[in-house]
Formats: C-alpha cells, structure tokens, sequence
C-alpha cells in the first residue's frame, strides 16, 4: 500500500489508508478479542501500516488490544497514533456500571480532561504501559475544544520536547473543528493534525481554513470521519442513516442520495467516492477509517482501492453537490 511522509517528519510515513481502533474499544458494542485480533492481521497482510488508538476508546481497551496485536511485527514497519488530554482515573466503585460515553466496557475508571505539561506526560507513559510498545509514533491532542489556552501553551511545549527526546516521532492535534485546527497549524509547533467529519464528499468546510493553512506549513493531514458518522458508509444512505453522531436531516439524506446517483453512473459507488475524494487535496496524507473485524477490513480496503474518474468531481460540481474539486 502507498504511503506519503508527514512533510515536516519526512521518516514518518504513513499509508494512505489507516486503520481506525475505537471499535477496539467496544465502541456502541463488544468486540471480542479474536475478532480485533484478526481485524489487525487482516490490515496487515492488505497493507495497511498505520494504526490510530487512544486512551479515550474502552477506557484503554483499544490501546491494549492493538499493542497485543502488533507486539510481535518489526516494530519500524508500522505507526502507532494515539492521543493525551484525558487521562484515565480509577473509580472501582463504579465497576458494576457501564462506560456512560458509548463504549460497552465496565465504567472502572473515568475520564479526566488534563492538557497540563505533567498530565501529556502521564497520558503517554500510561499509554506506553498499556500498549507495551517502546514509543508512540505520533501523539495527537484530544478535541481540545474548549482548552486551547492549555492544550497550546501547555500541552503542545510538552509533546515539542517529547518529540525532541525522540520519545514520540511527530505531534499534532485531533478534533472536529477545523477553525482550531487551523489555528493549531498557525500558532504551534507541530507537523501533524486529524480532522474528523469537516472534509468530506459532503462538506468542505476544512477546504476553507485548515488545508490551505497546513499547505502553507508544510503539516500533513490525516482525515477522520470521512463517512459523515455513517451517512456516506453504504452505496445508498437508508432513512435511519447518521450525520455527525445523531440522526441525518431528511434534506441531508436526500443530498447523499443525488450524490450516490452521479456516482453511480460513472461505475462508482458512494464509499468509493468518499475516500477518493479527500485524497485528491495535496495537503492528505492518509484517512482512517474505523474497522471492527476483517469482514470490514477488506471493503476498507477494497473501496479504498477503487479508481473513481475525473469525470465524476466534474459532474458533482456541475449539479451543485461539490465544489470546485482540488487537483489530483
């Protein structure tokens, strides 16, 4: 599988297709051990040498799962992504409960929001025990939403002397908003960011602020969420389909649906167009996609592998579904 260099990290590669572990974490719903398991081993043998976790999924689960699973690999053929900003808090006396965030694990400990100098180290370390990997290759912030005073004069020193040290390869920040992103990008010193859900088939928004600010800086951006939280994920998006984590708009749904049809005539479908479409922007380095099991895996990879012609941005644009594509 073909991978591109973070511009700023250039040892750092990562393949254009990424493999996304929150569902390692049970997210919505268990995933067992052997169905993770051979969801790694089957990206592996497709290519795939990127793999994205963090503290957040399971409650640590995911980072358990995936260091288990990669722990015997050669250790310089793959890169591991994880994140700081929560760390993880005891709490034995809520352990008959469920996780109350989405994730069907005991509710054994709980999330603690922390972008301190001291909280990014203790994130990492705790991750390191977790994964039992000997570094983490790029560390993002966590939807640092509402502590960008924090997370940038704080946190983001933190993981620069980190990435110093040679602890951790590359550093950046991941969230759903592009604006902050952007501003990340403009402000601090990283070389990375993930951008989930703000540049997609559906909405550009991203196009307007983050992708031409990290054009500009020379730092490379992963895509997340490239499905809309499931909208785009099926040839045609059904009634009940959703957009940003809750039900889609009837009018939504019906713009996903024109978009499929165009789609359609050209040979392609609505996934295979998703994925395309976010790799044309120069500014991509990889999408990562969330996988639970190999069945997954293999539609990841084989909608990812899908040639989708010019002519399909083309006539996107002229029905008024897309924007002016960037160049390929």
């Amino acid at each position: 599988m073909r991978t591109l260099a973070l511009p700023r990290r250039p040892a750092v590669r990562l393949t254009t297709l990424g493999f996304g572990a929150s569902q390692g974490g049970n997210l919505y719903r268990a995933t067992t051990d052997e169905e993770f398991d051979t969801a790694v081993e089957t990206a592996w043998d497709a290519g795939v040498r990127y793999y994205d976790t963090a503290p957040h999924y399971g409650l640590g689960l995911s980072e358990r799962r995936l260091g288990a699973a990669l722990r015997d690999r050669p250790r310089d053929e793959y890169v591991v992504s994880t994140k700081v900003g929560r760390i993880l808090v005891p709490t034995p006396e809520d352990a008959h409960r469920r996780d109350p965030e989405g994730f069907d694990v005991a509710a054994s400990h709980r999330r603690m929001w922390d972008f301190s100098r001291d909280g990014v180290r203790r994130s990492i370390e705790a991750s390191l025990d977790r994964t039992g990997l000997d570094r983490i290759d790029v560390v993002y912030l966590h939807d640092p939403d509402d502590h960008w005073e924090q997370a940038a004069t704080e946190a983001v020193p933190a993981l620069v002397e980190l990435r110093d040290q040679g602890v951790v390869r590359a550093i950046g920040a991941g969230m759903n908003s592009s604006a902050m992103l952007a501003r990340f990008v403009r402000e601090t010193d990283i070389d990375v960011v993930m951008c989930a859900g703000r540049y997609t088939l559906l909405e550009q928004g991203a196009a307007h602020d983050l992708l031409p600010a990290a054009v500009s800086r020379r730092v490379g951006v992963v895509i997340a969420g490239v499905y809309n939280s499931g909208l785009l994920s099926r040839d045609r998006p059904p009634a009940e389909a959703y957009y940003d984590y809750q039900q889609a708009p009837p009018e939504l749904i019906e713009r996903a649906r024109r978009i499929a049809e165009v789609c359609e005539s050209y040979g392609v479908t609505l996934p295979q167009a998703a994925l395309a479409f976010v790799r044309r922007h120069p500014a991509v380095v990889s999408t990562v996609v969330g996988v639970r099991n190999a069945t997954q895996v293999t539609e990841a990879v084989r909608r990812s592998d899908a040639a989708v012609p010019d002519d399909v941005w083309n006539a996107l644009t002229a029905a008024g579904l897309l924007a002016a594509p960037p160049p390929g």
